[in-house]
């Protein structure tokens, strides 16, 4: 039997003007997935997901301009659902944040495909704006986290819970790209403990 070809599969799963076609989406981020945990990040490519896929690379551009968005997207994908859970608490909301991130960074291939998407964008102005625009989402979700504290009167209510997201963004991706992830649970909240509290000594 002859095998279809990726014409006549992008046929088959036609995108809806410029709507993903969500059967092509997941083949298309199905086969990424499948290329990054097979093949690792130098097997990955447009034209190696495009084949595997039996999608056209001008679909695959047309909704990722590169594949450090592609790979952003598949990275996401997985993402687990805990780094951003209401505990009650600031402390508890950082703590749970570390946890989630990290473990996904160490336990899965997560954390590789992180430092190659941020390798990339030291080189490519394509896949930095894809990190750019990345970070921007990620740093309205974690920003809740904080706006949750001020809401609950943790927290001054003149802060810049934008910083306050950068700051904790950054405390992770250091520890990601210079290989010190941290898996035990006191220095975690040590950690959080210290991005919240700041630096301070106790008032009287």
């Amino acid at each position: 039997m002859t095998e279809p070809s990726a014409d006549d599969s992008e046929e088959r799963r036609r995108s809806i003007g410029a709507r993903r076609n969500p059967d092509t989406q997941e083949a298309i981020l199905d086969a990424a997935e499948a290329i990054v945990e097979e093949e690792g990040i130098a097997g990955f490519s447009i034209e190696a997901v495009a084949k595997r896929a039996r999608a056209g690379k001008p679909t695959i551009y047309k909704w990722w301009p590169g594949r450090t968005a592609l790979l952003l997207e598949v990275y996401h994908r997985h993402k687990p659902a805990n780094v951003h859970m209401d505990t009650g608490s600031v402390e508890g909301d950082v703590v749970a944040f570390f946890t989630g991130v990290f473990a996904h960074w160490g336990n899965t291939g997560a954390g590789q495909v992180f430092r190659f998407i941020v390798a990339e964008a030291q080189r490519d102005e394509a896949a930095a704006a894809s990190l750019r625009a990345y970070a921007l989402e990620r740093r309205q979700q974690s920003g809740q986290i904080f706006e949750r504290g001020v809401a609950r009167g943790e927290l001054a209510v003149d802060i810049d819970t934008g910083l306050a997201a950068d700051m904790l963004a950054g405390f992770a991706w250091h520890r990601l790209l210079t290989g010190r992830l941290i898996a035990d649970p006191e220095e975690m909240r040590q950690a959080a403990r210290q991005l919240v509290r700041g630096l301070l000594t106790p008032g009287p």
